[in-house]
């Protein structure tokens, strides 16, 4: 399977995670304890994926958390 297609698959399922969880309704902290061990399992779940990758998807996770208009980063 393609990176691209990987890195798709893996995003979805990071947003599927975070949807599922409530980790939305959690504090900063909490949230970002989350998402690093959610980070972690998604390398394990796609090893293809590299470091850089990672670190992009847990960028875009933060951000996903983040109420729309919130200064919070």
């Amino acid at each position: 399977m393609p990176n691209e297609q990987l890195r798709d698959r893996a995003r979805d399922e990071l947003f599927s995670h975070i949807n599922r969880c409530g980790v939305l309704k959690a504090t900063i902290e909490d949230q970002k304890q989350w998402m690093d061990e959610t980070i972690e399992y998604i390398g394990e779940r796609y090893p293809e994926l590299t470091d850089a990758e990672l670190k992009e998807l847990l960028g875009i996770g933060i951000h996903f958390c983040k109420p729309a208009g919130s200064p919070r980063g």
